[in-house]
């Protein structure tokens, strides 16, 4: 093989590289959004969860009452 054969292999992978550093860009930026999703959705359950707790005691509490 020649050295032009070389320099255009060499290219092609540069190029191809290149292309795969902005696919891992654009997934990585892609996860952090999903991650971002997840903690608000986790956080808003956390919260419902909490609200649901608080309603079931203050639901109970008059029957100790009486």
């Amino acid at each position: 093989m020649s050295k032009a054969d070389y320099q255009e292999i060499i290219t092609e992978y540069k190029e191809q590289v290149r292309v795969l550093k902005e696919q891992v860009n654009e997934l990585t930026v892609a996860c952090k959004a999903k991650d971002s999703a997840l903690k608000r959705a986790l956080q808003k359950l956390e919260y419902t969860t909490d609200d649901l707790d608080k309603l079931q005691e203050e639901t109970n509490e008059p029957d100790e009452k009486l």
